[in-house]
């Protein structure tokens, strides 16, 4: 199954707003700053990319399993509801 655009809205409301922003070019032009520095926004994700790998070489192969069916817990119970 093809993965969804996040950048396009389910809504046909916004989707209708979206489409007529993007014919008349008005698009671009209502971005809000949404007020966070683009340098603390690039170390964070840096920090985010090592943290992951950083963390399960830390785990033991039974911290690694409580966590899986953990999550996997969380998952089914999520769907059965």
């Amino acid at each position: 199954m093809p993965k969804r655009s996040s950048k396009r809205p389910r809504d046909v409301n916004q989707l209708a707003k979206l489409i007529s922003d993007l014919a008349t070019d008005e698009s671009k032009k209502d971005e809000p700053d949404d007020g966070k520095d683009p340098a603390a926004v690039a170390l964070g994700r840096k920090g985010g990319l090592k943290g992951g790998i950083a963390r399960a070489r830390s785990l033991t192969p039974e911290q690694r399993l409580e966590i899986a069916k953990t999550a996997a817990n969380a998952r089914w119970r999520k769907r059965s509801h």
